[in-house]
């Protein structure tokens, strides 16, 4: 059977698809607990049509300025069939050209526009049509050269799925892909997994439970592309979801899900990417994607949350072309693995903004962390800092603070310690400098403490193999080491003398305190050898300054709060920073 198209009915659909029209009526519609759908009543001037349907990232417009009579450009939709039969145009992108008001009311005397036995296209221009004869299976869509088995179906654009839809499939690229969790509650036991699709129009979250974990979790990977069908489409759940899609899907026992060979117009990644220095302006546990250089990396801690579950933390300073910088906090094995070597540029979707320190952020477990990532605003971020970025003095919105010791990152040289007279105020100050240790002093460096877990505190030997801890008020037949080490560090002005305790005293030595007391009693060469090679080596020392008073006598006493290797080549940028500065 064949439909016949008139040149008429040809111009009529270019008038309200393609081009220009005139919106006569619209209003919302029953959507359950989803989101509010818009339908729309559309004129070319000489005819009009009442089954247009908004997509609901365009709700906005119908809540401030589509109004009856105002003017429109329709710049992108689909034509979807319900499942009676009928057909529904989706508007995807449009423009409002003139508001009602300017209008002046009414335009033409449109009559209704009969769709019935024609079949909708969706046309560029007008030049390229005459009036023809087709059948129905001529313009269905075909598959692409290349493509799966079962792709010959229409495919939807993300952005124009709906609820009313009874039949869709979308060709999509896997994003980002969760791994299978499991829960227990009152209600039984299950496990699910889930992942992201992205296309040309927009993203969408996809959960299978149960079963379908099984069924589907090994053939999805991700960065590849699939014609996905039979899913069911509900409102999305914000709680477990950053992505700006109204809707999310589940799949069930008969969902399709068939790889795609074709995929060159398939997008890798869909991120609407905020600058650096516009973050001061958003609100607090907002969601947003950003991209940057990772300008430097403090290491791993561990910290313990108030589940008394411990879990990995680093915190990565990124840098942007508007020469801000931001703190973005990782967590867990996205912590452990990250590499902060060569800079890499970093792009986070679906980041949690923070107040904490200034501006902040921090990635979520629905989050995707991406290192150098194959998009054109990576390339773009990589030349820039590359040539430029490097040697701006960039401010940064989060106050900078060490993960372990809570000190603020002050670069001095050791020199400006003492002519700034830092510490000497009614609270410590703290600083951080690039110094060379010249000599650690061997004498009192180690002695006998509590073996206690909590308690550090020197223990006195009973002389009959038993330790008194005068704090616990116990006797115990062991003890262990505990490091007090005096250094003195150097940089080109000035020398320090400093005081490591055991976690910084341990790094500059290389050796446990329980391994140096052993080397102490068996082998004091050995021992002599491990303070003669600590020499001589260059750090990034994190350190606490405070006036002490002992004995009636005050001083200035410096503590290393953290010991850190020098990353050379941000050291070098950071020198030539201020060469700049001060050129300048």
């Amino acid at each position: 059977m064949s439909v016949t198209l008139t040149e008429g009915a040809v111009e009529i659909l270019i008038g309200i698809l393609a081009c220009l029209c005139v919106c006569q009526n619209i209003r919302q519609i029953t959507s359950g607990t989803g989101p509010a759908r818009f339908r729309l009543m559309m004129s070319d001037g000489q005819h009009y049509w009442s089954s247009f349907l908004l997509a609901t990232h365009l709700n906005h417009l119908a809540e401030e300025k589509l109004l009856p009579n105002c003017v429109c450009k329709l710049k992108k939709t689909t034509t979807n069939t319900l499942s009676d039969g009928r057909h529904v145009v989706v508007v995807i992108d449009m423009d409002i050209l003139q508001s009602a008001e300017e209008t002046g009311g009414k335009i033409g005397n449109p009559t209704p526009f009969n769709t019935d036995g024609m079949v909708l296209l969706k046309l560029a221009s007008p030049s390229k049509f005459s009036p023809m004869k087709a059948s129905p299976s001529k313009f269905s869509p075909k598959a692409s050269p290349g493509s799966s088995p079962g792709s010959s179906a229409q495919v939807n654009p993300i952005a124009g799925l709906n609820p009313y839809q009874s039949k869709w499939t979308i060709r999509v690229r896997v994003a980002n892909k969760s791994n299978v969790r499991t829960w227990s509650n009152s209600k039984g036991e299950g496990k699910l997994f889930s992942f992201e699709v992205v296309d040309k129009s927009g993203e969408i979250k996809i959960t299978a439970f149960n079963k379908e974990v099984d069924k589907f979790f090994s053939l999805v990977e991700q960065g590849k592309v699939y014609y996905i069908s039979k899913a069911t489409l509900k409102p999305a759940n914000k709680q477990y979801s950053t992505l700006k899609n109204d809707y999310e899907i589940t799949l069930h026992a008969n969902s399709s899900i068939i790889p795609c060979d074709d995929t060159q117009d398939v997008p890798t990644v869909h991120c609407d990417f905020v600058p650096i220095s516009e973050l001061e302006n958003k609100d607090n546990d907002s969601i947003i994607d950003v991209i940057g250089v990772c300008k430097s990396a403090e290491d791993v801690s561990r910290i313990t949350t108030k589940t008394s579950r411990e879990v990995s933390k680093r915190a990565v300073n990124l840098i942007d072309t508007t020469g801000k910088v931001v703190t973005v906090t990782l967590w867990g094995e996205e912590a452990e693995k990250f590499d902060s070597s060569g800079q890499p540029v970093v792009a986070i979707k679906g980041a949690r903004v923070s107040d904490f320190g200034g501006k902040s952020l921090s990635v979520l477990f629905s989050s995707t962390v991406m290192v150098n990532p194959d998009i054109p605003e990576a390339f773009r971020l990589r030349a820039w800092y590359d040539q430029r970025g490097f040697k701006l003095n960039s401010q940064s919105l989060t106050e900078t603070r060490s993960v372990s010791s809570n000190a603020r990152m002050n670069w001095k040289t050791l020199s400006d310690v003492k002519n700034e007279h830092m510490g000497q105020g009614e609270k410590a100050e703290y600083f951080s400098c690039v110094a060379t240790v010249l000599y650690i002093r061997k004498e009192n460096c180690l002695y006998q403490a509590c073996p206690s877990a909590d308690c550090n505190k020197k223990v006195i030997d009973q002389q009959n193999g038993l330790y008194r801890c005068e704090k616990c008020n116990r006797e115990f037949h062991n003890f262990k080491y505990r490091l007090l080490l005096s250094a003195n560090l150097a940089d080109h002005g000035d020398n320090q003398w400093v005081t490591c305790f055991q976690d910084t005293a341990e790094i500059l030595l290389g050796h446990s305190a329980d391994t140096l007391g052993e080397l102490r009693d068996t082998d004091e060469t050995a021992f002599d050898e491990v303070f003669h090679k600590a020499n001589f080596k260059t750090h990034i020392f994190k350190n606490r300054v405070k006036l002490e008073t002992y004995n009636d006598e005050s001083r200035v006493k410096v503590t290393v709060m953290e010991v850190q290797p020098v990353d050379h080549r941000e050291y070098s940028r950071r020198l030539l920073s201020n060469i700049w500065k001060m050129a300048s």
